[in-house]
């Protein structure tokens, strides 16, 4: 807390940065910034609020005067320990607007004090990326977040005020802990994911953002429009046409980059070699469409890409060629 010394410190303070103190009166402040870090750290602030002050002067169109009549009336009014003022002689280039702003800052520094701490700590934010690998990370509210590769996630050090934003690029599963009073907000290129507590899996790429539940209920807006997600269904959110879709999410395999399983319960051909170009970073093509659509039922679990190209080969007795860095299935 700021000390009280025989005057007021603010007159002091200002007298100082004016280069108006006296030997003595430099000493006196000297003192009270030696007695506590809660008076260095006041003063800091005495000291940004007057830096800032300066800036405003060059841009002011205000009647100085009158403001500063305004101004004493008001404090006069509502800080009654601000009210007797110290008639200073401004040096030349200084004016009474500055001193305005300085003393302004005096009767409500704890507030400005809060404000600038709250943001500087709001402004603390950590980013995490995969890489090549899958990357599991836990969020300062104990939600657990799985990334995909190549993908990233950026959160507070802590999660303040009312809700819990974070904002995402790729894809990435979220455990979210159950907090009504702070709902979880993901941010991923033009689309928000808003939920409580739940599991859910979000991915996005140049053409839309993919919104998969697992449990609870998910909520995902584009521009005006919102839909809310169940379990088993699928959000798809159009980047170019802005749509907003919801509808079955059909098979499991936007779980394989957490559980190393390919899971096909009667998958067409086309569907599978979908997922494998973008697991294994591969270039499959079918090169006859009359197999497109031919259903295979099986699990591959860390399954290299050759032994998983093996598998199809020999269950549809189709010959597969790698030409180059491209397999080509006929």
């Amino acid at each position: 807390m700021k000390q009280e010394l025989d005057r007021p410190i603010d007159d002091l303070l200002v007298k100082s940065l004016l280069d108006e103190a006296t030997v003595a009166e430099q000493m006196e402040i000297n003192q009270w910034l030696s007695d506590s870090d809660d008076n260095l750290r006041y003063f800091e602030h005495f000291e940004l609020i007057w830096n800032q002050s300066k800036q405003l002067e060059l841009v002011s169109r205000v009647d100085e005067n009158a403001a500063w009549a305004r101004f004493k009336d008001r404090v006069n009014k509502e800080q009654q320990e601000y009210a007797t003022v110290v008639p200073l002689h401004s040096k030349r280039g200084f004016s009474l607007f500055r001193i305005a702003a300085s003393i302004l800052f005096a009767a409500c520094a704890g507030w400005l004090t809060y404000l600038l701490v709250e943001n500087q700590h709001q402004s603390r934010q950590i980013t995490i990326t995969s890489g090549e690998q899958t990357l599991t990370d836990t969020l300062p509210d104990g939600s657990v977040v799985t990334l995909n590769r190549k993908s990233s996630i950026t959160y507070p050090k802590e999660f303040n005020g009312g809700t819990r934003q974070v904002a995402l690029s790729g894809e990435a599963f979220f455990d979210v802990q159950p907090d009504k009073s702070k709902p979880f907000i993901i941010s991923v290129n033009n689309v928000k994911v808003r939920v409580v507590g739940t599991s859910f899996n979000v991915k996005d790429n140049a053409k839309q953002t993919e919104v998969i539940v697992e449990t609870g209920l998910v909520e995902v807006a584009q521009h005006a429009k919102k839909i809310r997600v169940k379990p088993r269904e699928k959000a798809t959110a159009s980047h170019d046409t802005k749509d907003l879709v919801k509808q079955q999410s059909g098979d499991e395999f936007y779980k394989y980059y957490r559980t190393n399983k390919l899971v096909c319960n009667d998958t067409p051909l086309w569907r599978l070699v979908e997922i494998l170009n973008e697991a294994y970073d591969a270039d499959i093509v079918i090169e006859n469409e009359k197999i497109r659509n031919l259903a295979i039922n099986t699990t591959f679990e860390q399954k290299s890409l050759e032994d998983i190209i093996a598998v199809i080969s020999e269950t549809f007795r189709i010959d597969a060629q790698t030409k180059e860095k491209q397999i080509i299935l006929k």
